[in-house]
């Protein structure tokens, strides 16, 4: 029996830590993905035409409010759109300009990838590949767009929007296949 109320701490106290981490620190280091050695941007087709995407499939984002290829994304806008990091040269799969993909230095020294000086990024609520939830939305100060093969932003028609007319940008406001 005291082996189970051990353990049982043991594990509540490992989540408090991770909790805590996430809620105190850079929540960019505390990523739900691992850095992964050469991060692979590729393309897929979603509802939103082809979009780049990470070597899981899920759609890549820039952020607006980024200037000069440098992220204004941390703490808890990294832990809802989190940076897509490489420790190498990220690669590029088919239909990706690799002439295009370079990284950047964030404050804590882990390297975000960028794609024509974009940071990417992807989306916490994307759970799927090819989900594009994130397009458009407004949140920590500055507009989300995913990213065409030519480095830019993916500007929806009004027939992709869903009938939405625009609003319901913020967490979970986008839609997505």
């Amino acid at each position: 029996m005291k082996r189970k109320i051990t353990l049982f701490i043991a594990a509540a106290a490992l989540s408090g830590a991770a909790l805590a981490a996430a809620a105190f620190g850079d929540a960019s280091s505390a990523s739900p993905l691992p850095v992964s050695k050469g991060a692979i941007v590729a393309l897929r087709s979603t509802a939103l035409g082809s979009v780049l995407v990470d070597a899981r499939g899920h759609t890549l984002y820039l952020f607006e409010k980024d200037k000069r290829g440098r992220s204004a994304c941390y703490g808890a806008c990294a832990t809802y759109w989190p940076p897509l990091f490489s420790t190498t040269k990220p690669r590029a799969g088919k239909g990706v300009h690799a002439s295009l993909l370079g990284v950047t230095k964030r404050a804590n020294g882990n390297r975000q990838v960028t794609y024509a000086g974009h940071p990417l990024y992807r989306f916490i609520a994307d759970k799927k590949a090819g989900q594009t939830g994130g397009e458009g939305l407004t949140n920590f100060g500055g507009a989300w767009d995913v990213v065409a093969a030519s480095g830019r932003a993916v500007e929806p028609s009004a027939s992709d929007s869903g009938g939405s007319g625009g609003y319901g940008g913020g967490y979970g406001g986008g839609y997505g296949g």
